[in-house]
């Protein structure tokens, strides 16, 4: 028997996968009624320079998955953009969540956002559920059982060019002219919204490498990291380390996606622009 469900239970993480796609089909469904009846937003902050939105959708989606996850795993911790943190009661492990990544695209009406949900053990992403709503795509992956689309598993790009690279970037991103030090380096770059969705396609083999520049929260990029490992790739920092995730709220810095030893070519050859992947505002996340 083959499928994802099949292959975590091999790996001893059948439940926590089912649980994490039952909640993903839950919260894609209220996301998709939201989305044909037209989403309000309203700003997370009073601060008119940030872009912080939040909609009905992304509350409602939180409270479905949170709920579920208690009801299953009531011993987890929940980490989650949208509400306040569900401390951790004993099992070690904590769920992080972003019930719509990519809230601005769901704003505008762009449907490249989607539902992000992993499970985190001593640090490391142990079950990643990545779902767009719209496109009605699911990307999912547990530790030592694979990344799977649908049905069929799934594995990182081939490419170890960078000139025949294409690169995935976030649209903020290259406005502002973060790409500009090395935008000519790879074969084509494509943008796209929501970080965990970018991430998931690179897992897919979609696009080649994905870029982050400036630092992303933990719930945009836990579930896509281990979508990109348990493809094959690897998502390093400009020193080619792992991250870490902790269950306290916080920053990842700017880091990079794809296959190795493409990534590490990337990280060679931006060793000479000391600015690539080290924010001068660390605190400020786009």
């Amino acid at each position: 028997m083959s499928g994802p469900e099949p292959a975590a239970a091999r790996a001893g993480l059948g439940a926590e996968l089912e649980t994490a796609l039952s909640c993903a089909r839950e919260a894609s469904s209220l996301i998709a009624d939201h989305y044909a009846a037209g989403a309000q937003e309203w700003q997370k902050t009073e601060d008119e320079r940030v872009d912080d939105p939040v909609t009905r959708a992304d509350l409602d989606a939180d409270a479905a998955i949170r709920r579920r996850l208690t009801a299953a795993f009531p011993r987890d911790g929940i980490v989650s953009e949208e509400a306040a943190d569900q401390p951790q009661t004993g099992s070690g492990r904590t769920w992080i969540v972003d019930p719509i990544d990519g809230t601005r695209e769901f704003v505008d009406r762009v449907p490249e956002f989607a539902v992000s949900i992993a499970l985190v053990e001593n640090g490391e992403p142990i079950v990643a559920v990545v779902a767009n709503p719209i496109a009605r795509t699911t990307v999912c992956a547990a530790r030592g059982a694979g990344t799977w689309r649908g049905g069929a598993p799934v594995s990182i790009s081939r490419c170890q060019d960078l000139e025949r690279a294409t690169a995935i970037a976030s649209r903020s991103e290259t406005k502002r002219g973060d790409w500009d030090a090395f935008s000519s380096w790879f074969g084509d770059i494509r943008t796209m919204g929501s970080i965990a969705w970018k991430l998931s396609a690179v897992a897919c083999a979609v696009g080649d490498l994905n870029i982050s520049v400036r630092p992303k929260h933990t719930w945009d990029v836990c579930a896509g990291d281990l979508l990109v490992r348990e493809a094959g790739g690897v998502y390093f920092d400009r020193e080619g380390r792992s991250a870490h995730y902790v269950p306290e709220r916080g920053l990842v810095p700017g880091r990079i996606a794809g296959p190795r030893e493409l990534v590490m070519r990337f990280l060679d050859r931006a060793a000479g622009l000391p600015d690539v992947l080290r924010d001068p505002h660390p605190s400020q996340e786009v």
